[in-house]
């Protein structure tokens, strides 16, 4: 997964502030968008691995993190090729796992407290607006802690819709899917509210 993957560590990412590494990371997605050259995803793609050189990362859990991301990225690469031809396919393909690879740094080398306290510490003076910082903090604790569920879910409707032979219908597999995530947010939402985390 590219969110909660943390790998304790004491390279020099590991000890460097939350703060630092969010703000590299948003410059870094920012470049990717808006540049647009064949050199230039290569160039990000090469920094991105950089920094996981650097953060002394294991192989095999970069792997593992980006193989659903590069899944996409091949889906969306043979869609540029069809639409735009060979140039834009393999640029949004370096693109998308640079972006991967980069996210996946971030993560692996902070703690999700971490950021989940800094993230308190930002929105702070909006308290005085009504915000409530922790329940901010607490919207994305859930929505990390979702991320593998989801996932999870997915390869099972997946399945499911395999084994029934519908495969090749997205709709045997996105109806399901969306049920399924639908049933389990209202899962949550019960538990929340039954811990009176739901009252204003």
């Amino acid at each position: 997964m590219l969110i909660g993957i943390y790998q304790p560590g004491t390279s020099l990412l590991h000890r460097l502030p939350v703060g630092p590494k969010l703000a590299a990371l948003a410059a870094l997605s920012l470049s990717i968008v808006l540049v647009r050259s064949m050199p230039a995803s290569f160039a990000f793609l090469a920094a991105s691995i950089g920094l996981a050189l650097l953060a002394r990362l294991p192989l095999r859990m970069l792997v593992r993190a980006t193989r659903a991301v590069l899944l996409i990225a091949v889906v969306v690469a043979a869609f540029q090729w069809w639409m735009f031809g060979p140039h834009r396919a393999v640029e949004s393909l370096l693109d998308l796992l640079a972006l991967a690879l980069a996210a996946v740094v971030v993560t692996a080398t902070t703690p999700v407290n971490a950021m989940l306290d800094a993230i308190i510490r930002w929105i702070g003076p909006l308290r005085r607006l009504g915000v409530d910082p922790e329940r901010v903090a607490l919207t994305f604790s859930l929505a990390i802690a979702a991320l593998p569920g989801t996932v999870s879910l997915a390869l099972e409707t997946r399945d499911a819709a395999r084994a029934r032979g519908l495969g090749r219908h997205p709709r045997a597999y996105l109806t399901p899917f969306v049920i399924r995530v639908v049933g389990r947010a209202h899962e949550t939402g019960d538990a929340l509210a039954a811990r009176g985390l739901g009252d204003d």
